[in-house]
């Protein structure tokens, strides 16, 4: 059975709650964002048999700053942060609208940090690539709420915990980036498969504690040795899975997906909860 075959058995077992699920995605390479291929596939699938939702969140890899911020606009444009890529990729307009009123409300929802309304931004390729294959029609409204550059992964943690009350009011919260995200060391051999030794351990020990509900340890990430600082050589696509899993209760379990090496050095496995 193919690995997408398997998946779409997956989500049809998908219990149907009042809880939205969360969702923690590895979005790979921006060219995922106009490609038909295993894992783009599997963001269709997926979309299909969870409850559609009101708004999607996403904390993406791809805005970093100093301080928390959400993006308030009614119409977010579509930001082409890359280069090198076909003109087909800039190409790409996702015209889904915002939800001011949402955005004015997630402020009140974090105590713990200053939340700031932003109206420059717009949508980063670590949310549209995934959610424009979810989503085709763009008629759900996208907001992002962004990384703090000068927080620890427990602060993360704990911002996460703040927004799960959206979970309850149908708001699909992604946490948009890579477990294993090294290119200094991508290997173009292997860019359709396969991963170093390091990569595939540290990706399994990383699944392990996930699966445990062991959180600590991949909140202190740095402290699980010199495979890890390989794997998260910088912080910024390994942070949106702290939110992910912030938004998790005890109660829920977690499944994973599109589990898979490319390029050596990097990994798309994907989580689910709920």
């Amino acid at each position: 059975m193919s690995a997408l075959s398997q998946f779409r058995n997956f989500t049809q077992r998908l219990p149907q709650t009042d809880l939205m699920p969360t969702l923690f995605i590895g979005h790979g390479s921006p060219m995922n964002g106009i490609e038909n291929n295993e894992f783009s596939e599997s963001w269709v699938d997926l979309a299909k048999h969870i409850p559609v939702p009101k708004a999607v969140l996403v904390v993406s890899a791809h805005w970093y700053t100093h301080g928390t911020f959400v993006t308030a606009m009614g119409f977010p444009s579509t930001i082409h942060d890359f280069g090198g890529f076909p003109q087909a990729l800039f190409d790409v307009q996702y015209p889904a609208p915002g939800d001011p009123k949402l955005a004015a409300e997630i402020p009140g929802l974090i105590p713990s940090t200053p939340v700031g309304l932003d109206h420059d931004w717009g949508l980063d390729h670590g949310t549209w690539t995934v959610v424009k294959h979810m989503y085709p029609n763009a008629d759900i409204p996208v907001l992002q709420l962004s990384i703090d550059y000068t927080k620890s992964p427990g602060q993360h943690y704990e911002i996460a915990r703040e927004i799960y009350a959206l979970r309850k009011k149908g708001i699909l919260v992604i946490g948009s980036g890579n477990m294993v995200h090294n290119l200094r060391m991508l290997s173009w051999e292997m860019i359709n498969g396969g991963g170093y030794d390091w990569a595939i351990e540290m990706n399994d020990k990383f699944k392990n504690l996930i699966a445990n509900g062991d959180f600590q340890p991949l909140i202190n990430y740095r402290n699980l040795g010199s495979d890890a600082m390989l794997a998260i050589p910088t912080p910024e696509h390994y942070l949106p899975l702290i939110y992910t899993l912030g938004m998790k209760n005890d109660k829920e379990e977690v499944s994973f997906f599109n589990d898979k090496a490319v390029g050596g050095s990097l990994t798309m496995t994907s989580v689910l909860v709920g």
